[in-house]
């Protein structure tokens, strides 16, 4: 497998774990995402993705697919994609209104996917939610303050709790 630095990983629904983008060396990013099988010890690469990116979410739909979200590119992303776990391809997600890189993605309780916050020339308070049926992207409204490097958490209620992170390089909220 590759050196990977800003990457992310999520655990499939077979008990596999998904490794995806990132850098190699802080100069070079990655388009590349690899499966882990810890039974094994083997990785495998999958089809390659559409964007080379770092600093996006990443999050295991209902369904068993992968969604991988926004990011850094050579600037802030408006893309997704999703890995097809039967497959082992990536297809498009749609767009989402606003490009973001160091935001969250939760999954509610419906199945959708919660985008909230992150950065793009400044911090975001924007949220935007993806139906993993359609995807198709909506804008659901705005935190009181931007925010990026934040944490996200479902509540046992469906209620998603977004705390901390930053404003800027000098401010944290």
């Amino acid at each position: 497998g590759f050196s990977r630095l800003f990457h992310t990983a999520s655990k499939l629904t077979n008990g596999n774990v998904l490794v995806a983008l990132g850098t190699s060396d802080f100069s070079i990013l990655l388009s590349s995402a690899e499966v882990y099988d810890p039974s094994s010890g083997l990785w495998t690469t999958t089809g390659p993705m559409s964007a080379a990116r770092q600093y996006h979410a990443q999050i295991t739909l209902a369904n068993g697919n992968v969604l991988v979200v926004g990011g850094l590119g050579s600037t802030a992303l408006d893309s997704a994609e999703v890995y097809n776990t039967s497959t082992a391809l990536w297809t498009t997600a749609g767009t989402m209104s606003s490009a973001r890189q160091s935001h969250t993605a939760s999954i509610l309780t419906n199945g959708n996917v919660l985008v909230v916050g992150g950065l793009h020339s400044t911090a975001l308070s924007s949220a935007e939610v993806y139906d993993s049926s359609t995807a198709l992207w909506t804008t659901a409204g705005t935190m009181s303050s931007a925010r990026y490097y934040h944490t996200a958490s479902i509540l046992t209620s469906g209620s998603i709790v977004v705390a901390a992170g930053t404003v800027s390089k000098s401010n944290s909220v």
